[in-house]
């Protein structure tokens, strides 16, 4: 929401002078890591304005700002500021000043509006997935584990996770979903199916919002069948 502080902190020479910040938009400024958002500033002002500059700064006076932002000028009274990951997440003041025809200040006008940072999904990866026995009789069963880990300034176990197991037969190119199984301590997982036929298997992690997927190495299962 745009809160502006015209009729209060504006301060005018004149008394037709008028100066307000009308539009911030977008409110609130959502930047994704690796990108940069645009917000344009919108500003109202009477006919013996000759002048208007526009600057914008962390609204936290202990908050000290390692560059000035670059403010492009547009058509009429409106700027096009670019934000990044690296610019101050949290409330913003914009502050527009007027100047008359002989360069003095008539009127000023602050808006406060908010940079929110959106954090990048964190990288996941399987570990130490096995399919177990390498060989087994047909109608036995065959048992998976593995790790699901994240990388969160280092690789650890995510916990409450699922975990998908597929198969792919000898022969076949598609993928067959055979078991599940949600990960527990140490982003370990454990499941299990019946042995039909000689194939590969493999973990899958299909990922979440704060979370990208991912996919174990292929591991290879022979399926006998008994014989007298």
């Amino acid at each position: 929401m745009l809160v502006s502080g015209a009729g209060v902190a504006s301060a005018a020479t004149k008394a037709d002078t008028r100066l307000v910040i009308r539009d911030i938009s977008p409110n609130p400024v959502v930047v994704k890591k690796g990108s940069e958002t645009t917000a344009y500033f919108d500003v109202g002002a009477s006919s013996d304005v000759q002048k208007v500059e526009l600057s914008v700064a962390p609204a936290e006076n202990n908050f000290r700002t390692m560059r000035t932002k670059d403010v492009k000028d547009l058509e009429g009274w409106r700027w096009a500021i670019g934000f990044n990951e690296n610019d101050y997440e949290g409330k913003w003041k914009a502050t527009a000043v007027a100047f008359d025809k002989d360069g003095k200040e008539i009127a000023k006008d602050d808006a406060f509006f908010s940079v929110d940072v959106e954090e990048g999904k964190l990288n996941t990866t399987i570990s130490r997935f096995s399919a177990d026995p390498y060989k087994v009789r047909k109608g036995k069963s065959i048992y998976f584990s593995g790790r699901l880990l994240v990388n969160d300034d280092g690789w650890e176990g995510v916990r409450g996770e699922k975990v998908h197991i597929y198969y792919k037969a000898n022969y076949r190119s598609g993928w067959k979903w055979v078991a599940s199984d949600w990960t527990g301590r140490g982003g370990k997982f454990y499941a299990k199916t019946k042995a039909y036929k000689s194939g590969t298997f493999r973990a899958v992690y299909g990922g979440d919002d704060e979370l990208n997927g991912s996919k174990s190495r292929s591991d290879y299962v022979r399926v006998y069948s008994w014989r007298r």
